[in-house]
C-alpha cells in the first residue's frame, strides 16, 4: 500500500497550493453543523459526487484544525502520488490482503491526536441526493477497528447568484461504531445529506472564502468612480 507522507517542504507547498486552487475555483465553503474540535481522533464518512471531494476534505480539515487523511484507490494514488503529501493513503479494492493492511494503517492513524480519517463509503462517484445509498462495508470495519467517533458529512456543489460554484457542507450528528445499517440510516435519512437538500446557502456560515467574480470587481470599480 501507499502510506501518507505528510509534512516537509513539499507538503507545506502542496497545502498552500490546494488552498489557492480552491479559492480560485469556488466562491466559498459554507458549513452547517459543528466541526468537532479538540484532540480526539475521528472517522469522517462522506458522499462522493465530485472530483473535488478530497480537496474539500483538505480545506474542511484545515478549518476544523484536524490532521486530515483520506483513503484512496491505489491505482489513482499511484497516478497522483503527490496526494500522499497531503494525507492520501491507498487501498486495492477486492484484494483482501491490501484491505487488511489499509485497515491496520487507518487504525494506526486514528490513534494520533486530532486525526480525521476520511472515507467515501459509496466507493464510486454518484450524483448528490440519489437514494437509496449503497455503502460498502469498509466504513463499518474502519469504525470498529478505530473505536473512534464517526462523523457523517455531505458535500454539495451549487451555483447561486455568483459566477463561481459554491461548496455547501452539512455536518451530521456524530455517533459511535455500529453496523452498516446505522451508517446508511444516518447518511441517507435525517443526517447530513438530508439537511443539504432542504437548506439554502444563505443559512450557512462561511468557513473558507473563495474568489471574487467579474460582477463583484465591476461593482467595486463603479464604487471607486462614483
Amino acid at each position: 500500500m501507499i502510506r501518507a507522507q505528510k509534512g516537509g517542504p513539499f507538503g507545506w507547498l502542496l497545502d498552500r497550493y490546494v488552498g489557492w486552487k480552491f479559492r480560485s475555483m469556488f466562491r466559498g465553503l459554507w458549513v452547517r453543523g459543528t466541526l468537532p474540535p479538540g484532540p480526539e481522533a475521528r472517522l469522517v464518512y462522506m458522499n462522493h459526487s465530485n472530483w473535488w471531494d478530497g480537496f474539500v476534505l483538505h480545506q474542511l480539515g484545515q478549518a476544523a484544525g484536524w490532521d486530515a487523511y483520506c483513503l484512496m484507490e491505489e491505482k489513482n494514488l499511484r497516478r497522483y502520488r503527490f496526494l500522499a503529501r497531503i494525507g492520501a493513503f491507498s487501498i486495492r479494492p477486492g484484494d483482501a490482503a491490501s484491505s487488511l493492511e489499509s485497515l491496520r494503517y487507518a487504525r494506526e492513524l486514528m490513534r494520533r491526536p486530532r486525526a480525521a480519517v476520511g472515507v467515501f463509503p459509496e466507493g464510486e462517484h454518484r450524483p448528490f441526493g440519489v437514494l437509496p445509498l449503497r455503502l460498502e462495508r469498509g466504513v463499518e470495519l474502519l469504525a470498529r477497528a478505530g473505536r473512534v467517533e464517526c462523523l457523517p458529512v455531505a458535500f454539495r456543489y451549487a451555483f447561486f447568484e455568483h459566477e463561481r460554484p459554491e461548496v455547501l457542507v452539512e455536518v451530521g450528528p456524530p455517533h459511535g461504531p455500529g453496523p452498516l445499517s446505522l451508517f446508511q440510516e444516518v447518511a441517507g435519512g435525517g443526517g447530513a445529506a438530508g439537511g443539504l437538500r432542504r437548506r439554502a446557502r444563505r443559512a450557512l456560515p462561511l468557513k473558507v472564502a473563495g474568489g471574487s467574480g467579474v460582477a463583484e470587481r465591476w461593482d467595486a470599480l463603479r464604487r471607486m468612480r462614483a
